[in-house]
């Protein structure tokens, strides 16, 4: 395989599990050297000797990224290291499902500050060195939910609509500077996402809904971050939405 990521270096968030941990072993695999950055250290140092052995010189930052100071110390503390961060994936975040009349609102206040406020946080300290050498790409991680809004899942849909927004308007800020953003929005993808679903009844039925069809892999993701990191640098994929050939919504 062509080493397209030769010489580049990237920053994943949430890096410990499924898609992060995925797109991690995928942007090493194309020649990159990767930061990893999650509050789990013994996975994350799992992960960095399966990097090491790809090449990738990964460097581990244990953080817990709801703080937005956190959020902004794994970025620096990636370009100290490798002198450059050319590719901020933004992919930390819980997914809180509940109904409003029910909600647990310091959980979805937490939600909204990971999701959306730690994001933020990530891209604000990336731009100026982006900016400097006129490169970089962001890639922020949505979902379906940033398109439609299903019943007990307002909050989330929340954080995720807001992730697109933030998204397109930093593009349009910062694309005279050759800076790219992109927005992934998966459907159903077979993580541990849906653990972290505290309501009883609304987690039993979205796993349920789950379990009746072929779920995208977290390595499904991953291969669509690469895809849109490898274009070449007139080309921006602003967005990319990809669901199971079985989920209707």
């Amino acid at each position: 395989m062509q080493k397209r990521l030769q010489g580049r270096v990237a920053l994943v968030t949430g890096a410990s599990s499924g898609i992060g941990e995925a797109t991690a072993m995928a942007l090493a695999e194309a020649g990159a050297r990767v930061a990893i950055a999650a509050r789990r250290r013994e996975r994350l140092d799992a992960l960095a000797a399966r990097l090491a052995g790809l090449g990738a010189e990964p460097l581990v930052l244990q953080a817990d990224l709801q703080s937005t100071t956190e959020a902004q110390r794994v970025v620096r503390e990636t370009e100290a290291h490798y002198g450059r961060l050319d590719v901020l994936v933004n992919n930390a975040g819980v997914m809180y499902l509940e109904p409003v009349e029910d909600a647990d609102l310091g959980r979805w206040e937490r939600m909204l500050q990971l999701n959306l406020m730690s994001l933020i946080a990530a891209t604000q300290a990336a731009l100026p060195g982006m900016r400097g050498r006129r490169d970089g790409h962001v890639v922020n991680i949505s979902s379906t939910a940033g398109r439609i809004a299903n019943p007990n899942a307002a909050a989330y849909a929340a954080t995720k609509f807001g992730v697109g927004a933030f998204s397109e308007a930093l593009r349009r800020e910062v694309c005279q500077h050759n800076i790219r953003v992109s927005v992934i929005e998966p459907g159903v993808v077979e993580t541990e996402l849906r653990d972290h679903i505290g309501h009883a009844s609304t987690r039993q039925a979205i796993n349920a809904w789950a379990d009746s069809m072929r779920q995208l892999q977290a390595e499904d993701v991953a291969e669509a971050i690469v895809f849109c990191v490898t274009r070449p640098a007139h080309v921006n994929v602003n967005e990319l939405l990809m669901r199971p050939t079985d989920q209707e919504r």
